[in-house]
């Protein structure tokens, strides 16, 4: 009996070992990923950060600017940009970025494109999705540019009436804060700006035309860097979740280690018992 109870255990023993080295090399492959997405997210802030102080310098010294991103109407349709990854194991990475989206869509009409496999799998059965996919790993500035200029042609043209960007923000390796941007229609500065503080600059062909031509490409850096943030959020999530994996498979090692040591001494008990009563019946 104590024989067929050792052999349980060493058989437990050797699969969480293995788990245990599973969750360890994935530890190690989200740390060196998590490393590569924060010197993305800081090399493309740079970039959105001089198309947003563009816009917003357009938008501050022309007041009566009338583009048509800035124009708001009533909204019939809602559209959304999930931001998540393409495989699991991530603890509860998923669980909050689903729930912000599902906040932000509540009682509204949606088209979802969807970024990630995860996001696509959740919504498919849920919201009209796109006809456009896009791998949550590869999201290169091309494949942003890509989808900013759906986002301004599909607003430009009414096929929906405002657009949100939900994500989820880096804070550290071990916190991750799903977020939600109304990107369009953008909002006008109603800052104050005091006579003669600002310099005066042309536009050619017009403010409104720059205006219009750069919002595409601001929508892009948006994109860009929310993506960044969320594949960066994703690696640090699965490598706190694959740390605690390993540490909660190598506290059940001891234990069974400890299980086993005991099966092991009473077999030996019971062995040198059976001796002794064998030798004590023969005298």
């Amino acid at each position: 009996m104590a024989s067929a109870g050792m052999k349980e255990i060493k058989r437990r023993m050797k699969s969480i070992e293995s788990t245990s080295q599973i969750t360890k090399a994935m530890e190690l492959v989200a740390s060196s990923k998590l490393r590569r997405a924060k010197q993305q997210a800081e090399r493309t802030r740079p970039f959105f950060n001089l198309l947003h102080e563009t816009i917003m310098n357009i938008s501050l010294r022309n007041r009566e600017l009338s583009s048509c991103y800035m124009r708001q109407r009533p909204v019939q349709r809602s559209c959304f940009v999930v931001i998540g990854g393409d495989r699991g194991l991530a603890g509860g990475y998923y669980a909050g970025l689903f729930q912000e989206a599902k906040k932000q869509m509540e009682g509204k009409r949606v088209l979802l494109y969807p970024i990630g496999k995860k996001v696509t799998e959740h919504f498919e059965r849920r919201v009209e999705l796109a006809p456009d996919r896009y791998q949550a790993e590869d999201m290169t500035l091309s494949a942003a540019f890509n989808l900013a200029h759906k986002l301004a042609d599909g607003y430009r043209n009414e096929e929906f009436d405002e657009v949100y960007i939900v994500y989820t923000n880096f804070v550290t390796a071990l916190e991750q804060q799903p977020a939600s941007l109304w990107v369009l229609p953008m909002r006008k500065v109603r800052t104050t700006v005091p006579a003669g503080g600002q310099t005066q600059m042309i536009y050619d062909p017009g403010p409104e035309a720059v205006f219009d031509r750069i919002v595409p490409e601001y929508l892009a850096g948006i994109i860009y860097g929310a993506a960044a943030e969320s594949f960066a959020s994703e690696q640090g999530a699965r490598r706190t979740a694959m740390e605690t994996a390993t540490d909660s498979a190598e506290k059940i090692l001891d234990e069974l280690n400890l299980r086993y040591n005991q099966a092991r001494q009473a077999a030996i008990t019971q062995e040198i018992s059976e001796i002794v009563a064998g030798a004590s019946a023969l005298s």
